[in-house]
């Protein structure tokens, strides 16, 4: 894994970019200032990882990118609720960090009000945008959405973020017990996302139910390995590399993978579920496909 396969996930990290600035609100109004905090943190740059792999999965399910523009209000949306959930993740109430991707948080930017609203605003926003790309009431769209607020919401991604709060600094809750909440969080929390961008690719490309329910399957794998793997970025990762501080998760007594299991067992472990996501992709007839390529990079990076 070179940097030939960094320079084109670039290239498809720009090819996000370019999308996003077709669906950003504009900075006018009595709102402009919450608006300009939307944008400053949706143009915070990044890998742009679930539009990318929601591409990749169209993509591969459709055998062509012909129609592929009916897809960027969800990808787009994607990204607006993944910022989202980074602004909130910042807030001085949740891990209170100042600075993301080598930058100014939002919070740290424009105060903890505004940056609470423009978390608010991305989220309400993603999903007006994604009703822009379903507007003719197609069936796989409207499915489509159904995924993209299930997942997002308290069966989802919140739902996660709400045992990790409602988790952390207990000590009186087994370690077994507490494995399986770990589980949880990081299926949902991280995971959550991820599947959705799979499963909307494969959905909006006409992808039936078997096909999708087998990349989320590949999805939840790589999610959990993807927060492992950010578990132990906090413990081992290169402040520089990472563009934000380290050591967060045990400054703030987070219990993780790394705290459970040990570190090696950790590393095992990324390894594993990435493996078992490659065999889902396939057995879907998807072998060396970018998008294995880019389930493989998340176990050895960085950043």
């Amino acid at each position: 894994m070179g940097s030939d396969f960094e320079a084109r996930l670039s290239d498809k990290a720009g090819y996000v970019e370019d999308i996003l600035q077709k669906f950003l609100p504009r900075e006018e109004g009595y709102a402009k200032t919450v608006i300009e905090a939307m944008n400053y943190s949706l143009l915070a740059g990044g890998k742009r990882l679930r539009p990318v792999m929601m591409m990749e999965s169209y993509k591969l399910f459709a055998g062509s990118v012909d129609n592929i523009s009916e897809l960027w209000p969800f990808m787009a949306a994607m990204e607006m609720i993944h910022t989202y959930s980074l602004v909130h993740d910042d807030l001085p109430a949740m891990d209170n960090d100042e600075y993301r991707r080598g930058r100014k948080t939002t919070h740290a930017m424009y105060g903890a009000g505004m940056a609470t609203l423009a978390g608010d605003g991305l989220l309400n926003y993603a999903f007006e945008t994604a009703i822009m790309g379903s507007a003719n009431g197609d069936p796989k769209f409207v499915n489509a959405l159904k995924v993209l607020s299930q997942k997002a919401g308290i069966y989802g991604m919140v739902g996660g973020q709400c045992a990790d709060i409602v988790s952390e600094n207990r000590t009186d809750i087994p370690a077994d017990e507490m494995k399986d909440i770990l589980h949880y969080i990081d299926e949902n929390k991280t995971g959550a996302l991820i599947e959705s961008s799979l499963m909307i690719g494969a959905i909006i490309a006409g992808a039936d139910e078997d096909e999708v329910r087998m990349i989320e399957k590949a999805g939840s794998n790589v999610g959990i390995a993807f927060q492992i793997q950010d578990d132990i970025l906090d413990i081992e990762g290169d402040e520089a590399l990472l563009g934000k501080p380290v050591g967060s998760d045990i400054k703030n007594a987070k219990t993780t993978y790394v705290s459970l299991y040990g570190m090696e067992q950790a590393k095992n472990k990324v390894k594993e579920l990435s493996d078992e996501a490659l065999g889902i992709l396939d057995e879907l007839g998807f072998k060396d496909s970018f998008l294995g390529e880019l389930f493989s990079f998340l176990i050895y990076r960085k950043k």
